[in-house]
């Protein structure tokens, strides 16, 4: 069984999946309408990256499939909804202590300047 410290670096996709996914389930599509809201059209996943991505993932325990869930009745049966885990929790904790010591090593370095309030 991997453990959390197995994972990153993460790929963008699987970052930004997992960073969708600790708001709540989500089904595939939701989770790619989310992450191209999220970062403003700057990561955009075809459906061969969303599902490759959750496939892997679903795999390695970082994300399950959730329950069935209707929100509403035009909601598809069709759909896949999915969660994190708790394995999957843990490597998106790694993932940003991670990310947030180089963002910090970069700002040491004044590679990285503080905005300006607004």
């Amino acid at each position: 069984m991997p453990t959390a410290n197995d994972f990153p670096p993460l790929t963008p996709a699987v970052l930004h999946i997992l960073l969708v996914l600790a708001d709540g389930d989500r089904h595939g599509y939701a989770i790619a309408q989310e992450v191209e809201m999220l970062t403003g059209g700057s990561v955009r996943m075809g459906p061969g990256t969303l599902y490759g991505s959750i496939r892997r993932m679903s795999a390695n325990g970082v994300i399950a499939e959730a329950p069935r869930r209707r929100h509403a009745i035009a909601d598809d049966d069709r759909r896949r909804y999915y969660r994190l885990t708790a394995l999957g929790r843990r490597v998106l904790d790694l993932e940003l202590q991670r990310l947030t010591a180089v963002v910090l090593r970069a700002r040491r370095r004044r590679l990285i300047r503080t905005a300006a309030p607004a």
